[in-house]
């Protein structure tokens, strides 16, 4: 199976694969391909003789699912308990639902706290006059002493 959807075998590439081309097939680029690594989320990569590193399959899918991780707002330190779970084949489907429970549990978190600053401000917005005065309550609010602080 391509890694890439819906390639065929002459859009393969040939494994292994230099960072330029993995960075390319997972779409994460070669600097944060070689940060993940330096923070241990992708086993050990191979060299050349010279030094460059070589990518196999399953470097690429692993970055792939780093990405998924990343895009869907886990933590670094959520990603690499994920990463290890996804490659331990003896792991309980209940520790990967304890941490994506967790996450959406601070995301709803983190929603709420966004609608409370939306309503704040929605409510400075509407006393304020907006016009040539210099009365503010919007800059008064931000100062401590404005009418619609905890709206």
């Amino acid at each position: 199976m391509s890694i890439l959807c819906g390639a065929g075998k002459a859009s393969d590439p040939a494994w292994p694969v230099a960072i330029g081309m993995a960075a390319k097939l997972s779409n994460v680029s070669a600097k944060m391909v070689r940060h993940y690594e330096s923070m241990g989320l992708l086993s050990s990569v191979a060299r050349t003789d010279s030094g460059y590193r070589q990518y196999g399959e399953a470097d690429v899918r692993t970055l792939q699912f780093i990405k998924r991780c990343r895009t869907l707002g886990f933590s670094m330190i959520e990603i690499a308990e994920l990463v290890d779970l996804w490659h331990n084949r003896k792991r309980t489907s209940a520790s990967v639902k304890r941490i994506a429970q967790k996450h959406v549990d601070d995301l709803s978190q983190r929603i709420e706290a966004m609608q409370a600053m939306q309503r704040t401000l929605a409510s400075l917005l509407a006393h304020c006059h907006g016009d040539e005065r210099p009365d503010c309550p919007i800059l008064d609010d931000l100062a401590g002493n404005g009418c619609c602080a905890g709206a």
